[in-house]
């Protein structure tokens, strides 16, 4: 990668381990008066995913491994931590906005579908090999 994307790309994953970081803290203490205990099961999920697939798409940045597979990876794992945690963190507080939202809920598959992609690409970044980075 380049450096001026691999810096960006370290940017926008700190930015994104911090927001998993309060998100989950929210859940964990803001939102008990105000949705039921499956909506905070479901809270508990996209942060934990969230959290995960920061972690992992930091991993890829620091993987050796082909350059444009793990660009591919990380953008895959970004698409999917917002399809899919971003959707069950809406749908989830459904109880305290009444928002009309639940068309997301075919979302959160899709989502997860582009964070399974992402690791199918880590696999090939690193079977296809490259220089390290």
């Amino acid at each position: 990668m380049q450096p001026t994307l691999h810096r960006t790309a370290f940017l926008i994953l700190a930015l994104s381990g911090a927001l998993a970081v309060l998100l989950g803290a929210f859940g964990a203490h803001a939102l008990r008066e105000l949705v039921s205990d499956d909506s905070i099961q479901v809270w508990k999920t996209a942060s934990f995913y969230h959290f995960i697939h920061t972690l992992a798409a930091l991993a890829v940045l620091l993987t050796p491994g082909h350059p444009r597979m793990k660009k591919l990876a990380i953008h895959f794992f970004l698409w999917g931590m917002l399809c899919f945690s971003g959707s069950l963190y809406l749908l989830s507080t459904l109880d305290a906005h009444h928002l009309p939202i639940r068309f997301l809920g075919p979302v959160t598959p899709i989502g997860g579908l582009l964070l399974t992609a992402g690791w199918l690409l880590l696999f090939m970044a690193i079977k296809k090999g490259g220089s390290p980075e």
